[in-house]
């Protein structure tokens, strides 16, 4: 990113751990199956120990070993009712507030729109959550495609520039996840910026080829010129 710099016309953001904790969405998701188990096998504590070992960084079969701890069945029917309900349910979640900032400094600079990966039905309602649709259009959830477009295949940096006629420098994609998110938007000619929140699920990954890192969108503005 040196010598003269296209100015940003599009700002194209990922969703978790870069707009909001994702932890904050798991646990509510957590809070929702605690309650569907409550009511389905009158057993209470799921939404505790998933907690536990989520914190203790188990992931995979998270929903098999919790239940095994509260002496339930673990039947795949079980799981799959569970997931949809984990996948389903409204979050209780909200910007982080550097978040917020930056967003509301593109007003009157810069076009806002998302770029997302993950299941449509988590991801749809992690949007209507956060309420998001009055800061950002397009907002391009790539599940809508299927898996195989997820990130970091190209189709939706594609999607974003079809609908707002921008592209190349003229797009900036910030994200978290240096296994996937910038090797799309570094080929389309984008420029990059990674958040590397402390403490957030890729914080402790290298690489990923970003142009710019920051710790929030606060530095991130900063490094964009978006604080002038």
């Amino acid at each position: 990113m040196t010598g003269r710099r296209a100015i940003v016309q599009v700002m194209v953001l990922d969703l978790d751990d870069t707009l909001f904790p994702e932890r904050d969405y798991v646990r509510s998701g957590f809070a929702a199956v605690d309650a569907e188990v409550r009511r389905a096998f009158g057993r209470s504590g799921f939404g505790e120990a998933a907690w536990a070992l989520f914190e203790s960084g188990r992931r995979g079969r998270l929903f098999d070993e919790t239940l095994e701890r509260l002496d339930l069945a673990a039947d795949a029917s079980t799981i799959e009712a569970l997931v949809a309900v984990y996948r389903g349910h409204r979050p209780t979640i909200a910007l982080f507030p550097d978040a917020e900032r930056f967003v509301r400094s593109l007003a009157g600079r810069a076009r806002a729109a998302i770029v997302s990966d993950g299941p449509l039905d988590s991801q749809t309602q992690k949007v209507a959550g956060l309420g998001l649709e009055r800061w950002f259009e397009p907002i391009v959830l790539t599940d809508r495609w299927g898996r195989a477009f997820w990130k970091p295949h190209e189709r939706a940096f594609r999607e974003v520039e079809a609908v707002t006629g921008c592209a190349g420098a003229e797009c900036v994609y910030v994200g978290d996840n240096p296994a996937k998110d910038f090797e799309a938007p570094r080929r389309l000619g984008w420029r990059t910026l990674r958040v590397r929140r402390p403490g957030g699920e890729h914080a402790r990954a290298d690489g990923g080829g970003a142009d710019l890192e920051c710790e929030d969108l606060d530095e991130g503005g900063r490094l964009l010129g978006l604080d002038g």
